[in-house]
């Protein structure tokens, strides 16, 4: 297994746990990280998890086809934040790279990690978007991730490459993630804007356990999932709860509009079962990690911004 774009919030950790699962399975496979591997630290990690490492820059063509050959692919490379400042780059990105790592590995098997921004906001009533209704992007980023999920998808079709494409919306880990974000505010006795009052998280562990079995559905056209819990969880009731449990007064500001960025996940839990990580469970996580101390990554998820502009 090769996993391209493997330095970001979640690749190690999907890295790692394709590791442990081989290594149970007896089975002496490789796992390979690339990444441009900004943090030695990063590098450092997964080789001490025993998975190997290879600098490369995924736009760059010849490079990606000095990558060596795998079976299994997992693409997790992308830009989103300092889009409204450079949105060419976040183009390249995540139109180009996808591409070029499409075309080196036509013969394999492709999981390709996109977002819940492809659709637009809808009611918060409704369940959320389902993978085959319009897709509705809002800004740059959400553009050029439909721009992503077109390439592959014409690559797919064009050499029968067998694919399946998660949208994502969102991964919580303790140092970063929508429950971080609320509950860090609540913490230090900021307001929480609410609002985009609704959202999906999913722990990460479980959405990277997911994004590994999607590999067993790749098909050409794409497989389409969406990837996130099975709640609609209220922002509101959300910093209420982190309050409650730091024993602070929430404060929220805004009120929350009728819609929201809201995935339905009913395709994923009828293939994967409910996630093993509940939202309560996450949420008590989070609260002891932020009292405790604990390290965050420092990266919002600016789930609240409406306008797509990141």
């Amino acid at each position: 297994m090769i996993v391209l774009g493997a330095s970001g919030k979640m690749g190690p950790t999907l890295a790692r746990m394709a590791r442990r699962a081989l290594d149970e399975a007896h089975s002496s496979s490789r796992v390979i990280a690339v990444s441009r591997f900004s943090s030695s630290g990063v590098e450092r990690a997964l080789g001490d998890s025993r998975i190997e490492t290879i600098r490369c820059d995924l736009v760059d063509r010849e490079a990606v086809s000095r990558l060596p050959d795998a079976s299994n692919v997992i693409f997790m490379a992308g830009q989103k934040f300092g889009t409204s400042g450079s949105p060419a780059v976040t183009w390249g990105m995540n139109t180009i790279a996808p591409a070029i790592a499409a075309e080196r590995y036509a013969g394999s098997r492709i999981v390709a990690f996109s977002t819940g921004n492809v659709y637009p906001l809808t009611p918060t009533g409704s369940g959320g978007s389902r993978e085959g209704d319009p897709l509705g992007p809002t800004g740059d980023y959400a553009m050029s991730c439909v721009g992503r999920e077109r390439v592959l998808e014409y690559l797919s079709i064009r050499h029968g490459t067998a694919m399946a494409i998660v949208r994502l919306n969102y991964a919580v880990d303790l140092r970063y993630g929508v429950l971080v974000d609320v509950a860090s505010k609540v913490f230090r006795g900021e307001p929480v804007d609410v609002r985009m009052g609704h959202a999906n998280v999913i722990w990460q562990g479980d959405a990277s356990a997911r994004a590994i079995e999607c590999l067993a559905h790749a098909a050409s056209p794409p497989f389409i999932i969406n990837i996130t819990g099975a709640e609609t969880i209220s922002i509101r009731e959300m910093a209420r709860r982190f309050g409650e449990l730091f024993g602070k007064p929430a404060r929220v500001e805004g009120v929350e509009s009728p819609d929201a960025l809201l995935s339905n996940a009913g395709r994923s839990l009828a293939l994967f079962g409910t996630p093993t990580v509940t939202l309560e469970q996450l949420v008590q996580m989070v609260a002891e990690w932020i009292s405790s101390g604990g390290r965050l990554l420092g990266k919002p998820t600016h789930f609240e911004q409406r306008d797509g502009d990141f």
